[in-house]
């Protein structure tokens, strides 16, 4: 098994420092590049493993602190296991930091991390795969967006919020994208439904996105965070087989 090491950095944006978790292969060498968006809960364990896993495969991985302009992470106290049936408390006083993060501060925010990565020295030259969950596909959608010659896929796992009515949905900025995308979506995500990734699907044909999106049978929104009471691990195994995929004919073969 590869041995990982992940180290807590800090990461200069235009706003201040994000606070950032960072892990490759301890083996000496440059990996390619991988900037991972949190879920809205946050940094923490449950989000170190999946990190951890993708490095594990051979990337050197950062995930970042979004809501670093609140506070270092945890921003707030969170409990070892969130139940999503008994949540309103957690979100309660995280959702308001999640809609200061503007879509400006997030393409702002998202250069910082991509300099920072292809800065450090344990990552390889060249273009970048993304991937979010939660809230976090969203900024994998933006960066790809705003960054097209430097991010070469990126993915989203049950995101929400991708097709809105207003004017800065992120569906509507997805004409600059030259990246390769996928979505694993959860047919349990009331923040995603049918006619959403129907529009979604639709915006990046029109675009000429090359894309796959699928719908994870039973899945609910948060599947693949362990820590909480909506884990399916069938779908997060599904989901680590894709992205890891996506990456590997992409980002590596980029590389």
């Amino acid at each position: 098994m590869t041995v990982v090491q992940g180290l807590s950095v800090d990461v200069p944006t235009p706003d201040g420092i994000a606070d950032a978790y960072v892990a490759y292969p301890d083996d000496g060498a440059a990996h390619p590049g991988v900037l991972l968006y949190m879920d809205a809960i946050g940094l923490r364990p449950a989000l170190y493993a999946i990190v951890d896993r993708i490095a594990e495969h051979g990337y050197t991985v950062l995930a970042p602190n979004l809501l670093y302009r609140h506070g270092r992470a945890p921003v707030i106290e969170l409990p070892e296991f969130i139940d999503f049936a008994n949540r309103s408390d957690v979100f309660g006083k995280i959702m308001p930091m999640i809609h200061d993060l503007t879509p400006e501060r997030t393409v702002s925010d998202a250069g910082a991390y991509l300099d920072w990565l292809a800065a450090f020295d344990r990552t390889a030259a060249g273009p970048v795969g993304t991937v979010g969950y939660c809230m976090g596909g969203r900024q994998a959608v933006r960066t790809a967006a705003a960054y097209p010659d430097r991010v070469a896929a990126a993915a989203g796992f049950h995101t929400g919020g991708l097709v809105t009515e207003g004017t800065d949905s992120p569906h509507l900025a997805v004409g600059t994208i030259t990246a390769e995308l996928y979505f694993g979506h959860a047919d349990q995500d009331q923040s995603m439904g049918p006619e959403q990734i129907e529009t979604f699907d639709k915006a990046l044909e029109a675009a000429g996105v090359r894309h796959r999106s699928e719908v994870y049978e039973g899945a609910h929104h948060g599947y693949t965070q362990s820590d909480t009471s909506v884990y399916n691990a069938e779908a997060a195994e599904r989901h680590f087989r894709e992205v890891l995929a996506l990456f590997d004919r992409t980002v590596r073969s980029a590389g």
